[in-house]
């Protein structure tokens, strides 16, 4: 079976081909592109060109977008992205577009879930039926997996929006443009370049850059394993999958969570590969999420 897949991003369009032959088996990645993401009219039709011209037909499709997006399948919206801040996007049908265009099923979701379902099923979550998959780069956001499903509910985690409060000595007012402060707005890339004036992949390992975001990510991974109860939570991203990063916040962790929910330790018969950990599908996590959406049972 030949399965599509699309990672729409803000920054870029990746899209794929895998081949599928046995259930559970990790598929073959046939082909891949990157599209720049401008405007909906041009990035969806430069995507639905190259698919139309990939050499393979596709029997199914997998989205994981960028959001706010609308999950709800008994809403008129369902397949939209909504509330935006990115420009020219906001209301744009996306979903429908490719099933219309392409006349195959399409299963739609947040980039971030796509992600979390594509490390449970392939990369470093193999095995756990509760994980968060957040990525840290130009925002933040998380996708849940719990008792083996993706979390919805009234329409999708937004974990990169919680308010962690200002770490000491730090005053800088953040970059979020609707909560100012929130988690994005302290600690995704853009606020670290505002903050320290160099983009975060420029500053070396002993920068105390490092160590404030190490804190006000610790913060907030504590309050996700009080809510939720991960088993592990995985970190992608330009800026979360920096060398030495994960195992820092873990450390701050445990600071935080101080011994209430017990040490972080493997489960039973589990071999330790972190709490917080790097995604076992590195930076293609959401490619094949995005195709793990379509073998995922309704």
């Amino acid at each position: 079976m030949i399965i599509g897949a699309i990672e729409a991003g803000g920054t870029k369009f990746v899209c794929g081909l895998f081949e599928t032959s046995r259930p559970g088996e990790k598929p073959i990645l046939l082909l891949r592109t990157s599209i720049p993401t401008t405007t909906p009219s041009e990035t969806i039709e430069a995507s639905l060109a190259w698919f139309g011209s990939a050499g393979y037909r596709a029997e199914r499709l997998g989205i994981g977008s960028f959001g706010p997006v609308d999950l709800d399948p008994a809403s008129p919206r369902w397949g939209y992205i909504t509330s935006t801040p990115k420009p020219f996007w906001r209301d744009t049908p996306l979903a429908t577009f490719f099933r219309d265009r392409l006349d195959i099923p399409v299963a739609f979701d947040t980039d971030v879930n796509a992600a979390a379902l594509g490390e449970a099923t392939w990369g470093s979550g193999v095995g756990l039926s509760d994980l968060i998959y957040i990525t840290v780069g130009t925002g933040i956001g998380g996708g849940v997996l719990s008792g083996g499903r993706l979390v919805h509910g009234r329409n999708h985690p937004e974990l990169g929006h919680i308010k962690t409060g200002h770490l000491p000595g730090d005053t800088y007012g953040g970059h979020c443009p609707f909560h100012r402060d929130c988690l994005e707005g302290m600690a995704a890339g853009p606020a670290i370049g505002e903050r320290w004036g160099a983009r975060a992949e420029n500053l070396p390992a002993d920068h105390p850059a490092w160590e404030l975001e190490a804190g006000y990510l610790a913060r907030a991974f504590a309050a996700y394993t009080f809510t939720l109860s991960p088993r592990a939570i995985i970190m992608g991203g330009g800026v979360g999958m920096r060398p030495g990063l994960a195992e820092r916040v873990e450390t701050l962790l445990r600071s935080e969570l101080a011994g209430y929910v017990g040490d972080l330790l493997p489960l039973s018969g589990e071999d330790y590969e972190g709490y917080v950990r790097r995604p076992g599908l590195g930076h293609e996590a959401g490619l094949f999420g995005s195709a793990a959406l379509t073998l995922a049972p309704a």
